[in-house]
Order: structure tokens, then sequence, then C-alpha cells
């Protein structure tokens, strides 16, 4: 049984195909047919390969690039960055985001 259908029905697409295209074309339909489903295949296999190294390139991103982003935004907000860590510049950065902002008024 493929694909929940019979012999029967099997039988019956058969030999509708065969009386509508004839039995010469059979063999060439049926040779498209596989070319088509190899080419599919093929894109298939292609378009899920892309999509792991996208996904692992999105996953690996350099380390520099963050201790980058994390001493910029510390000197965005004030921080002195001189001979500390990511993680004590992180913290700095954190306390520095709980303050409330401080308006001056005209």
């Amino acid at each position: 049984m493929i694909g929940g259908l019979g012999p029967t029905e099997l039988i019956l697409i058969f030999a509708l195909i065969v009386l509508l295209f004839g039995a010469a074309k059979v063999p060439e339909l049926a040779r498209s047919l596989g070319t088509s489903m190899g080419e599919f295949k093929k894109a298939q296999r292609e378009s899920e390969l892309s999509l792991k190294e996208f996904e692992k390139s999105i996953k690996e991103v350099p380390a520099e690039e963050k201790k980058s982003k994390i001493r910029k935004m510390a000197q965005e907000l004030g921080i002195d960055i001189a001979g500390k860590t990511d993680d004590e510049l992180l913290d700095e950065i954190q306390v520095q985001l709980q303050k409330p902002i401080e308006v001056s008024e005209p």
C-alpha cells in the first residue's frame, strides 16, 4: 500500500495514464518524473545544508565582537573601562541602567 492507495487504485491510475497519453509516452513520462524527483531531492539537500551553515554562523559570534560591544556600551554610559574584566563591566552597566534617569528641567 503506497500512500493510502491499494493495488486496485494503482492499476486504475496506471490504466488511465496509458489511455490518456498512449503506451509510447508512458516511459518518457516516467523518465521525466524520475528526473524531476531527483532534481527536487537535490535542491532539498542543498537548502538543508545552507540552512545548517546559516544556523552555525549565527551561533558562532566571535568573542572579540562580544567584548567590543560590552566595552563600547560601558564607554557610552560613562564607565571607566581601564583594567576591568568584561564581567565587572557588565555588573557596572547593570547598576548604571538600574539608576533612575535624571531629567533636568529648563
